[in-house]
C-alpha cells in the first residue's frame, strides 16, 4: 500500500459537482494498493498513520498526531501511485491491485482507522474526482507499507 499524507486545514472531495466529503482539519490521504498487499499493510498503514506526529504543539514543533490534535481523515483512492513511468512515456498501471481485489483494502483501511478513533470522510472507490484542499505547512509524507522508500 501505498498513501500521500497531507496536513491539511481543509479538504473536499467532489464526484460530478456534487460535494460528498470534506474536512476541516487533519489529513487528505491518497491511498494506493497494489497486487502484493494484504492485512498486514492495512494495520501497518493505519497505526503509522493515527501515531504520526505531523501536527504542531504548544512550541510550534510537529510532536502531535491527527488522534492528538481531534481531527480528522478524508481517504481518496488512488490506483496511479503505483504507476510505472520508467519505461516510455505511458506509465504502467500492472503493480496496482484490481479494482476488486483493491475495493477490499481500501475499505479496510478506512475501518483500521475508524477503530483507531480518528473521523474518517472518503471519496468514492472508482471514481471520477475533484479534489480540492488548502495543504497546511506545507507537509505532504509518502509512505509505502513495504517500505520501499
Amino acid at each position: 500500500m501505498r498513501a500521500v499524507l497531507q496536513r491539511v486545514s481543509k479538504a473536499t472531495v467532489r464526484v460530478s459537482d456534487k460535494e460528498i466529503a470534506s474536512i476541516d482539519h487533519g489529513i487528505l490521504i491518497y491511498l494506493g494498493v497494489s497486487r502484493a498487499d494484504g492485512q498486514e499493510d492495512v494495520a501497518y498503514l493505519s497505526e503509522k498513520i493515527c501515531n504520526l506526529r505531523i501536527f504542531p504543539d504548544s512550541d510550534e514543533k510537529m510532536n502531535l498526531s491527527v488522534k492528538d490534535v481531534g481531527g480528522s481523515v478524508l481517504i481518496v483512492s488512488q490506483f496511479t501511485l503505483f504507476a510505472d513511468a520508467r519505461k516510455g512515456r505511458r506509465p504502467s498501471y500492472s503493480d496496482a491491485a484490481h479494482p476488486e481485489y483493491a475495493r477490499v483494502f481500501y475499505f479496510d483501511f478506512i475501518s483500521a482507522l475508524r477503530d483507531q478513533g480518528v473521523p474518517v470522510s472518503s471519496g468514492t472507490f472508482q471514481a471520477s474526482m475533484q479534489v480540492e484542499y488548502i495543504n497546511d505547512g506545507p507537509i505532504t509524507i509518502l509512505l509505502d507499507s513495504k517500505k520501499t522508500f
